[in-house]
Formats: C-alpha cells, sequence, structure tokens
C-alpha cells in the first residue's frame, strides 16, 4: 500500500510559484536569474516524472533546468511514500523501484534470540522513519544525510529470517518446514559465501541515494549484534522514463514479468501469502511470504551473437512487445497448441515461457519480482551482469521448486544464464501499529 505525500515545505516553490511562472494567486513570475540549489534539486527530480507529465516530450528535462519558472517542489516519484505497518510487509506487491539493494547478515558469534529481537526493534524503527521521508536518528548516531532533500521515493524495506537463523536464536522448533533447504539444480554453480543468510533485507527505492541512505542506516543499526554475509545491488527502470507505464525489460532486453500473478486475481493472496490458521509452529508467519533469492548471470556477449528472431524462439515471446509468438498482444494468452503453416509449434517445446507457464506446471504461480544488476567487466571482458531474481510465494514447494526442476530439465533458454548465488527466506506478515518486524516469532 502507498500513498502520495504532501511536499514538505522547504523542498521548492511549486506553492509559491506556478509553472508558468505566475504565483499562487495567478500574479506575476518569480523571481529569475541565477537558477538556485533547491531549483536544480526539484527541476532533476521533476524530469524523472516527464514520462508521467509530459509524455514522450525528448528534452523536456533539460529544457526545465534553464527556465524561469520555478518546477513542482516535490514531484511523483518522491513523494510517493510505502506504508511500514499493515497485513504484508512492504516491498512485494509494491510496484518495481528503480533501485534496489539485496543483503544478509549473520548474527555475531554469541547473540541469540534476546539479542535478534533488539536488533529487529531498532531495524523496524529505522525503516518505519526512513519510508515515511524522515531521518533514522538511533542511539548507534545521528542520520547520515545522505538523502536530505529528498522524499520518500517510494522506500521499502523487507526483512526475511533464513534457515539457520532458528538455529542461532533457539527457536529450531518454530522454523516452518517451507524453509527445508532448495534441492540442487544442474545449472547452479553457486558461490557458498553470496548465498543464504541469518537475516535478509530487501531495499526498493525509487531514488539511488535513498536506497544507499536506508542500507548505510540498517548497516550501522546491526552494530556488534550482526555483520553483512553479502550485499547485491540492483536496478530498474525508472518510473516516467517511458510514455505509458509498461513491464519491465531485464539485461537481454526481453519483457520480463507478463506472467505474474495479479492482485485482482481471486486466488492471488492464497498462492502468494501465507493463511492465518496455520499450525501453532508456523502461526507467526500469518500475511507472509517465502522469498527465494537467485543471482543468476547473463551470458549475454553469446545471446547477443544471436539474431532477434532466434531469441524469440527461445523465449517463446516477441522481444518488441512481449507478445507471444501464437500471436496476440503482450497480454494475450498463450496459444501453446498453435502451430504454423509448416506445422511446427509457434512456442516450441523448450521455450522458455512454455516451460515456464502455470499450465504446464500445475498451475504453480511466483510473483517475480526482480532487480537487473550489473558488476562490472571480467577479467575476460565479459560483463558480469544479469537478475537478481526475487519470487514470493506462499510455498516454494508450490512455487519456485517445481517450476525450476521443469527448466533445469529442458529450458532452451539455460545455455545463457548462470545461476551463481541462492538464498531461501521466510518473510513474516507486516508488523502491526507498535509493533516490530518478527515480533511474533521472538517474543512468543
Amino acid at each position: 500500500m502507498s500513498k502520495k505525500k504532501d511536499a514538505p515545505t522547504g523542498r521548492g516553490t511549486a506553492d509559491a510559484t506556478r509553472r508558468d511562472g505566475s504565483g499562487p494567486d495567478g500574479g506575476g513570475p518569480g523571481k529569475t536569474g541565477e537558477v538556485s540549489r533547491r531549483r536544480l534539486i526539484g527541476t532533476a527530480g521533476a524530469a524523472g516524472a516527464a514520462g508521467l507529465v509530459l509524455g514522450a516530450a525528448g528534452g523536456a528535462g533539460g529544457y526545465a533546468a534553464t527556465r524561469d519558472d520555478e518546477p513542482a517542489a516535490l514531484t511523483t516519484v518522491g513523494s510517493t511514500e510505502a506504508m511500514f505497518h499493515g497485513k504484508h510487509q512492504a516491498g512485494i506487491t509494491t510496484p518495481l523501484q528503480a533501485r534496489g539493494h539485496l543483503v544478509a547478515f549473520d548474527l555475531a558469534a554469541g547473540a541469540g534470540r534476546k539479542e535478534a529481537a533488539a536488533l529487529m526493534r531498532r531495524w523496524s524503527a529505522v525503516a518505519k522513519a526512513l519510508m515515511a521521508g524522515e531521518q533514522a536518528e538511533s542511539g548507534r548516531g545521528h542520520d547520515t544525510g545522505v538523502a536530505l532533500d529528498a522524499g520518500p521515493s517510494s522506500l521499502t524495506v523487507t526483512f526475511g529470517f533464513g534457515r539457520t537463523f532458528f538455529t542461532r536464536t533457539g527457536l529450531s522448533d518454530r522454523r516452518p518446514a517451507a524453509l527445508d533447504p532448495l534441492p540442487a539444480f544442474s545449472s547452479d554453480q553457486l558461490d557458498a559465501k553470496r548465498s543464504d543468510g541469518d537475516l535478509w533485507v530487501q531495499i526498493g527505492a525509487d531514488d539511488a541515494l535513498v536506497a544507499f541512505h536506508a542500507l548505510r542506516a540498517l548497516q550501522k543499526e546491526a552494530g556488534s549484534a550482526a555483520r553483512v554475509r553479502w550485499q547485491m545491488n540492483g536496478f530498474n527502470r525508472t518510473p516516467g522514463a517511458t510514455d505509458r507505464p509498461m513491464t519491465a525489460r531485464n539485461l537481454m532486453g526481453q519483457v520480463d514479468g507478463t506472467n505474474n500473478p495479479k492482485p485482482a486475481e481471486s486466488d492471488f493472496d492464497e498462492r502468494i501469502f501465507v493463511p492465518s490458521g496455520g499450525s501453532s509452529a508456523d502461526s507467526w508467519m500469518a500475511g507472509g511470504s517465502y522469498a527465494v533469492v537467485r543471482r543468476i548471470r547473463m551470458l549475454l556477449d553469446d545471446w547477443e551473437e544471436l539474431t532477434v528472431k532466434r531469441q524469440e524462439q527461445i523465449i517463446g515471446r516477441r522481444k518488441a512487445d512481449g507478445a507471444p509468438l501464437s500471436g496476440g498482444s503482450e497480454t494475450t494468452a498463450m496459444d501453446l497448441d498453435k502451430a504454423g503453416p509448416d506445422g511446427k509449434l509457434l512456442i516450441a517445446g523448450n521455450a522458455h515461457a512454455r516451460i515456464s507457464s502455470p499450465e504446464k506446471n500445475g498451475g504453480a504461480a511466483m510473483l517475480r519480482r526482480p532487480f537487473s544488476y550489473h558488476d562490472g567487466i571480467s577479467d575476460d571482458g565479459t560483463p558480469d551482469a544479469g537478475l537478481l531474481f526475487i519470487c514470493w510465494q506462499a510455498d516454494p514447494f508450490k512455487g519456485f521448486i517445481p517450476v525450476q526442476r521443469k527448466l533445469d530439465r529442458g529450458d532452451a533458454l539455460s545455455p545463457f544464464i548462470r545461476h551463481e548465488a541462492s538464498g531461501l527466506f521466510a518473510v513474516p506478515g507486516g508488523a502491526a501499529a507498535g509493533e516490530y518486524v518478527g515480533q511474533r516469532l521472538l517474543e512468543a
């Protein structure tokens, strides 16, 4: 759930001057001359929302930077606020954000349930403040000021627990069966140092500084209770960069996420969130979900050597618009039985879209919510880039695992990707007012 946050005073002058230069009462233009720092900040933000306001007008942002009239005080991108409290944690059904950080922590030697509860209490307080666009003052030091002048920018902070967390906190009897280890897959080349972890945090925001600010604040707040095990940085298209809302593309250039379950579907909650009324051991997970996290490297040099037609055959969808090769638009249901004039299936038997479709997996579904990543150029000249794959489901043994097993056995895309890190985390439901995330587990 999110809302548009009212523009705070001091972040611009939209209340004093309209875009045509007139004052709030329709009077004369505001002061002209040297572009002030406040105006530059506001204009830079406004350029990010240009797609929302101006459509596809190229160069509008550059023009606005030298106009005499004042920009909006806080743009749509900056003012959108996700709610910390709620039935579910934010960052699961929240629309894709432009920037993301994934970070796993291990509890320090000797730290147990008491220290974990104190940490989750501190982390929740920091997340609540930052998601509201406020500073993160705490006993660990003053706010770094990294995100001063910015609004909440759709910041979400999502917390999860790994399998080892329960052993370290003496809560093994409350570890859900759904956290059993993922099976090995033939395409796995996993780096143990970048996999798993006691605690997992997903940070997303539509501004890079806001996202980094949250990452830094949470790292500081961990103090001596936990240390970083691994950390990954991701990105997506910035809201407003297209002339209309569109499904995101991955670094292969493919539209990615078309077949995602939709919240409006009658069985969405059943597939994605853990229901209430489960066993007493699992009751703390009511309203929560399970996140499978995979760092998937894309072998882009090999992929880009293929013709667009061959890429489309491997995926089973048109590259230009994401429509299935069986015809229609992006949202048209795939006709998996449709053949071409030569009698061959239009969507090949090993096409990625066919093998991963719910129709071919007994209705298995997961909510995919990834970030792309780029970690530089390897020594051999190939880009270390790909997908930080994150999927959400009520039970990974009914969502990710059966689908990945089928992909592992014959997906045409497999030669062009490599799974390099993996993790599975129990993400509890959202905190009620006055609670911290995980309280129902740690204080039961």
